[in-house]
């Protein structure tokens, strides 16, 4: 499928969204509040708007021969509960049944991924364990990604809109192979975290020394 074929396929299914709300007699305010979602989010998906995450979840997916219609799927929703209040992303994770640390909960930057995934199963009923693994670790990373979960992390780092300064280099890194793209990734976050002097999540601690490992083996 080719990305106007994408477009289309998502205004029909916004168009569908939006819809189903004016049947139910709902405001997007209103219909947001039940899905627990924000108003913006809704009406991103009522537009058939593609976060640009997701035109990069597509496009590494395509490069290294995985589905790209579930990337691109991730590529949506995996932010689905960012703009939510701080204190409502902290009950959802503090209730998300996949693993999660106490520094992740202490720490309100990481709450969005674990709070997503708990949100996409809750209201959504979403339950493939890849996305769900996917949208929950697509800002800390873990041990043991799949491929796919990979290509999720890389491009929620190097979409067209992040504008940070080593993010040309991120992006050629994670079109050279996910190995060299994921090891650089997750270099530059350990680095940048210790430099703030922020806590580091022990899943992102372990994926680093897998990269660092796989990298070494390569070089031996």
């Amino acid at each position: 499928m080719d990305m106007e074929e994408r477009k289309i396929k998502s205004r029909i299914f916004g168009a569908k969204i939006r819809d189903a709300r004016k049947r139910s007699g709902l405001t997007q305010e209103e219909a947001a509040k039940r899905l627990g979602i924000s108003q913006s989010n809704l009406s991103m998906l009522e537009g058939g708007k593609r976060r640009l995450s997701a035109e990069t979840a597509e496009e590494l997916a395509r490069l290294y021969g995985e589905d790209e219609k579930k990337a691109d799927f991730a590529g949506m929703v995996h932010d689905i509960a960012k703009e939510l209040p701080r204190a409502e992303q902290y009950r959802l994770a503090a209730r998300c049944s996949l693993d999660v640390s106490e520094i992740e909960l202490d720490s309100p930057p990481l709450l969005h991924g674990i709070a997503g995934a708990q949100l996409l199963s809750e209201k959504f009923g979403i339950s493939d364990e890849e996305v769900l693994l996917a949208v929950r670790y697509h800002t800390v990373a873990a041990g043991g990604m799949s491929r796919w979960a990979q290509i999720v992390y890389l491009a929620d780092l190097t979409s067209a809109d992040r504008d940070y300064k080593d993010v040309k280099k991120m992006r050629k890194y994670a079109h050279t192979s996910l190995e060299k793209g994921m090891y650089e990734a997750l270099k530059f976050s350990v680095e940048d975290s210790a430099d703030k002097g922020n806590t580091i999540p022990v899943a992102t601690i372990e994926a680093y020394n897998e990269f660092v490992i796989k990298m070494r083996n390569k070089k031996d």
